[in-house]
């Protein structure tokens, strides 16, 4: 009898054409969808990107409406339109004033787009509720020298 003393044998065994192929296969299924999503979160990142800078916009042009409102004790009525840069881009913005059922308040909305022409390209609206009356020294007493 012979017998052998020492490890086991180690066999190499490779991998066939047909594993090879099959692993290349799941590969090739999986790497579009990995960078398909990753191209949507690159996409959905930019247009939140795009979404805040236009909220900006739109709540400077609000304070800024607010503070000529101040100086000059009127709100615009009607509508306007212009251009703001920020962040070395331009932002078109549309401001519309309504006068409400209620005396002296208005409603403003204020719509910021990246184009100008189109309008379903709106980023941000901004729907706000001011009144004009602002006298300042309302209920403060009298002087009465």
């Amino acid at each position: 009898m012979n017998m052998r003393v020492g490890p086991p044998r180690r066999t190499q065994r490779a991998f066939t054409l047909v594993e090879v192929m099959v692993a290349l296969f799941v590969v090739a299924m999986a790497l579009p969808a990995l960078v398909m999503t990753v191209s949507q979160y690159i996409d959905a990142t930019g247009y939140m990107r795009d979404k805040s800078m236009a909220q900006m916009v739109a709540a400077n042009k609000f304070e800024e409406l607010r503070i000529l409102s101040n100086a000059g004790q009127n709100l615009l009525r009607g509508s306007e339109s212009g251009v703001t840069s920020m962040a070395d881009r331009d932002w078109y913005w549309r401001l519309e004033s309504q006068q409400t059922q209620a005396d002296n308040f208005y409603r403003i909305e204020i719509t910021v787009a990246l184009d100008e022409e189109d309008d379903s390209a709106n980023l941000f609206t901004l729907v706000a509720f001011m009144s004009a009356d602002f006298r300042s020294d309302a209920g403060l007493g009298s002087e009465d020298g």
